[in-house]
């Protein structure tokens, strides 16, 4: 009897022990339970990747058409990774200056002719890099409805400096109101003292930018030859104009508006992504649909 009351015991511990040890393993189908990580473990995001940081083109411009048109080509640049600045100026000296200095990667306002008479005025070397535009002179009368209506003796009103000089002095001979040497061109450039014949006008040479302001304050009959952006500053408009330089002759080119820049840096990866927008088909339509003449694109 004690022999079998001593097998079961045994059996009876035996069963005790795989019970506990079942119950400490977890299933092959049964997770283990998950564990909360402390705080200073806890998984964090990793950073937003900040946006790579644009470089800058800063332009110099004259406010009308230039800096309007360069408006118009910065979510092109913004495309290619460049932030464009525009800096305005209001004369024709300091953009070149500032652009000498190394304040401005490039200018747009002006033509070669006038930079090639800055560059020899000041020892500077700065070059075009590509042309964009062409703005026609205009001849603009105070009371004057027409070229055959200008007096004999009136008064014209034209751009002092070397190369507008010239170009005036050609629109007016263009127009048969004065005579210039036979050989007169704009690339050799005339000044009044190169007037053969005035007709009996007055050819008064003045600061580009005050023009405008001279004609409207001027005697009934005077007439002026305007620059393109400052007779749209003025409110002028091709339409207005007594003449505009004809577009069959050479003027287009030679006074075509550049961009300009230091010498050696017209290929640079900047410049050249200047240049593309601004020869883009967008600034094209813009120019058509804006200046009504006044302005014309010439790539």
């Amino acid at each position: 009897m004690k022999k079998i009351l001593s097998v079961v015991l045994a059996l009876a511990l035996l069963l005790a022990l795989a019970a506990c040890g079942t119950a400490s393993t977890p299933s092959a189908t049964e997770a283990p339970a998950a564990t909360e990580a402390p705080a200073s473990e806890a998984p964090t995001e990793a950073p937003a990747e900040e946006p790579a940081a644009k470089e800058t083109i800063t332009v110099g411009a004259s406010s009308t058409p230039h800096a309007e048109i360069l408006e118009q080509i910065k979510p092109l640049l913004a495309e290619e990774g460049y932030d464009l600045k525009i800096v305005v100026f209001d004369d024709y000296v300091l953009p070149n200056t500032a652009l000498e200095d190394g304040e401005l990667d490039a200018n747009y306002f002006q033509h070669t002719p006038y930079l090639n008479s800055f560059n020899a005025a000041n020892g500077t070397d700065l070059v075009s890099a590509a042309k964009i535009h062409y703005e026609p002179f205009g001849l603009y009368g105070n009371g004057v409805d027409s070229v055959d209506a200008i007096a004999s003796d009136a008064t014209i009103l034209i751009p002092a400096d070397d190369s507008n000089e010239t170009r005036a002095l050609l629109l007016l001979a263009q127009e048969g109101l004065i005579e210039l040497p036979a050989d007169a061109s704009a690339e050799k450039g005339v000044t009044t003292l190169d007037i053969v014949d005035a007709k009996g006008h007055d050819v008064q040479a003045l600061q580009a930018d005050t023009v405008p302001a001279q004609l409207a304050n001027s005697n009934e009959g005077t007439v002026a030859v305007i620059n393109g952006n400052y007779a749209l500053q003025a409110g002028l408009h091709a339409s207005d104009a007594l003449a505009i330089e004809d577009a069959s002759g050479d003027a287009a080119q030679t006074y075509a508006n550049i961009v300009a820049c230091r010498a050696g840096e017209e290929n640079s990866a900047k410049i050249q992504a200047l240049v593309k927008a601004l020869q883009s088909d967008a600034v094209k339509t813009y120019i058509e649909n804006t200046y009504n003449g006044a302005v014309v694109a010439i790539f």
